[in-house]
């Protein structure tokens, strides 16, 4: 449970904050809010100050049906946003939200440490050997499809059985090319209704078998607030309840938008010695 991010060991057998940063105009709860350098620092330090250990950075919005960008629109938005990152803040480990193996290559050359693809290599081929050459994590998410038809591609026989021989075959394809640290993302709201969301959500722990950290991502989603008849504004109660039941399920990353929560939740889940 301990992953190498550029020389660093971060022990994750306590679970840890991932704190989330989209410099995108549309992202479904915070597009458009980090459009400038103030706004970035600003945040970036909030989130650091909270107690992220790593901060998540997207330049594509992957909502249903999001809009289509450029790979080089993707690298513009993004190298700048890491720079400016670690010129304030050179200790910062930042995680690269992309699919993409040459905004991933452009990413880690400016100074990323891990790299979260939501679709763990279907939609670049090139993703894996970019990963093995400059040996960073690599956070794999379980996706059908791409971000404009996922939610289309919603039937399975049995969801768990499948994404387990998913991750399992990515895992072997991963450790064949010599990749050592891996993350496994069942990816929440990607390809699955509110339903087989909860489903995965309720048996999550079946991905601790695989013996690899597991991230959730859920803070804020649709199955959150279409749920609750609600807003993503006020799914904060929401996304605070279900990442305390993803920490009794062995998640051992939080992805939030919402730093100081997530980190009372791992706090709390800690000082009741579950383990």
């Amino acid at each position: 449970m301990t992953i190498n991010c550029k020389g660093e060991l971060i022990d994750l057998s306590i679970p840890k904050v991932m704190g989330i940063l989209n410099v995108t105009p549309n992202s479904f709860f915070d597009g458009g809010k980090y459009k400038n350098e103030d706004e970035i620092i600003s945040q970036v330090d909030k989130m650091l100050s909270e107690g992220a250990t790593f901060i998540d950075i997207g330049a594509y919005s992957s909502k249903p049906s999001a809009e289509f960008v450029t790979e080089q629109e993707e690298i513009d938005r993004i190298v700048p946003a890491i720079e400016l990152i670690l010129k304030h803040f050179p200790k910062t480990l930042l995680s690269i939200d992309t699919f993409r193996a040459e905004v991933a290559k452009a990413s880690i050359e400016s100074g990323a440490a891990i790299i979260n693809d939501i679709a763990a290599g279907e939609l670049d081929e090139k993703m894996f050997d970019v990963i093995a050459k400059y040996n960073v994590p690599y956070i794999m998410m379980h996706m059908r499809g791409n971000p404009q038809t996922m939610q289309s591609l919603t039937q399975y026989d049995d969801i768990i059985k499948e994404m387990l021989f998913y991750f399992s075959e990515k895992v072997k394809k991963a450790r064949a090319l010599g990749i050592n640290d891996l993350i496994l993302d069942p990816g929440f709201g990607f390809a699955k209704t509110t339903d087989q969301n909860y489903e995965v959500m309720q048996k999550m722990e079946l991905f601790n078998l695989l013996e690899l950290p597991v991230l959730a991502g859920i803070s804020r989603k649709s199955m959150i607030y279409k749920t609750l008849d609600i807003t993503p504004q006020e799914a904060l109660n929401g996304t605070t309840f279900l990442n305390t039941i993803a920490l009794t399920k062995g998640a051992k990353i939080l992805r939030v938008h919402d730093v100081k929560e997530a980190v009372e939740c791992v706090t709390l889940f800690n000082k009741m010695s579950f383990e």
